[in-house]
């Protein structure tokens, strides 16, 4: 790295720590979730990247980002399945689309579409907790990869050597394992190209925040089991096996926590956790004390513990979710807000905990440069004084206009000041 680099590093890192310390840096830190935007930029479609294996429009779309914006934070190969194309044919997955697949389900230059629907059937609650490991195999898997469904016949009836043998020496069986050795070699390239990519961002002076992800295990159970329409009959019709599920996801949570904090620099990083059914209107306050905020509070204050900053991503309306939000060791918690009166969170909020979002990412599309400029100005005026505000937008940025992202990068650097 050079001087210049690591002076642009020690800068950028200084200033969300600060921010999220509840103090007031240089000028407010400025890290929007940039989405598919930087492969749009760069000239690429969403499908071209997805398929890349090389990461190298991956890469190239994220050094012109960091270019031509100079954001606060690096970005690395993200949660938008860049180079992962192949792998995902492969693994035939039953409840996800993405952009560039074999028929071209969604558009190419479309975010990933997950399509959700329970795994977890109401007649097979019995069997979940008793034989978790079978119920996975039989039922779980088959519902949602292609690619493993042979596994739903492995362990039914008596098994021995010979019958073992024979059900893994079908076709069906075989081609399965043919196809998860070429996961493992694609994935094991892929892990190299991401490495890649970050030693080039970080050459470049950005720091990369990720540490990790958590999960609140109500998210858990209501997106990969019974769905969100089950889930929310199920804190009526079936609470005990609600609790019964959460109590039993919160140890190995915590855990895997403290394996996060084992990796080689994760002092200082960001676990982020997307908040999915905490929002207002999907609980009443009884319910979102009972069965999410305890256990996210729970998984906020082991961040903690572990000297990493827990970074939560507040989907949806969050208004009625603050004072619960205020119960955290002060000065360590980075709360993202997609939509909430950001007045009223720096009010409550502003000695606890650092805030940030509510810049509707809708203007950047729709919008023109004036009204972006008017609209991060107001929230600059709310939430800079007095420091503990990070300048993000509600969601990532994907289909915005750049002129729009310019007018919002540059009203922040001007405007944001101390």
């Amino acid at each position: 790295m050079t001087p210049e680099a690591q002076k642009r590093y020690n800068e950028k890192s200084a200033r969300v720590e600060a921010a999220i310390a509840l103090k007031e840096p240089d000028m407010v830190p400025m890290i929007p979730s940039a989405s598919l935007f930087p492969m749009l930029n760069a000239g690429y479609t969403v499908g071209e990247v997805i398929y890349d294996t090389s990461l190298e429009k991956m890469t190239k779309s994220v050094v012109k980002y960091l270019e031509d914006f100079d954001p606060d934070c690096g970005l690395d190969a993200g949660n938008n399945f860049a180079g992962q194309g192949p792998m995902m044919e492969l693994e035939r997955s039953k409840n996800m689309r993405w952009a560039g697949m074999p028929g071209n389900l969604i558009d190419i230059n479309s975010i990933q579409q997950f399509i959700e629907y329970p795994t977890l059937l109401d007649e097979e609650f019995e069997e979940f907790f008793s034989d978790r490991t079978g119920w996975t195999l039989r039922r779980e898997i088959p519902r949602t990869s292609g690619l493993l469904e042979p596994l739903a016949d492995l362990f039914t009836g008596r098994i021995g050597a010979r019958a073992l043998s024979a059900k893994v020496s079908t076709p069906e069986f075989k081609a399965m394992i043919e196809d998860l050795w070429k996961i493992n070699e694609l994935n094991e390239e892929y892990q190299k190209n991401c490495a890649k990519l970050n030693e080039i961002v970080y050459e470049m002076g950005y720091p990369i925040f990720k540490g990790g992800q958590a999960a609140v295990p109500f998210d858990s159970y209501s997106d990969g089991y019974r769905g969100t329409l089950l889930s929310l009959q199920d804190l009526y019709a079936n609470p005990d096996e609600i609790e019964r599920y959460i109590e039993a996801a919160i140890g190995p949570m915590l855990e895997n926590i403290h394996k996060m904090a084992e990796r080689p620099n994760a002092k200082g990083k960001h676990v982020f956790m997307a908040l999915h059914k905490g929002m207002d209107g999907f609980m009443n306050d009884e319910h979102y004390r009972k069965y999410y905020w305890r256990h996210l509070q729970m998984i906020i204050e082991e961040i903690i513990k572990v000297d990493m900053v827990p970074y939560i991503f507040c989907e949806g309306k969050y208004n009625s979710r603050l004072d619960c939000l205020t119960e955290v060791t002060p000065g360590k918690v980075f709360y993202h807000f997609e939509e909430v009166d950001m007045a009223v969170a720096k009010e409550k909020l502003g000695n606890i905990a650092c805030i940030s979002g509510s810049f509707n990412t809708n203007l950047l599309q729709f919008g023109t440069p004036e009204r972006v400029r008017d609209e991060a100005k107001r929230l600059l005026d709310i939430c800079a004084p007095g420091g503990g505000f990070i300048f993000t937008t509600s969601s990532g940025l994907s289909h915005v206009k750049r002129e729009n992202v310019e007018a919002m990068f540059e009203t922040v650097r001007e405007y944001g000041k101390y």
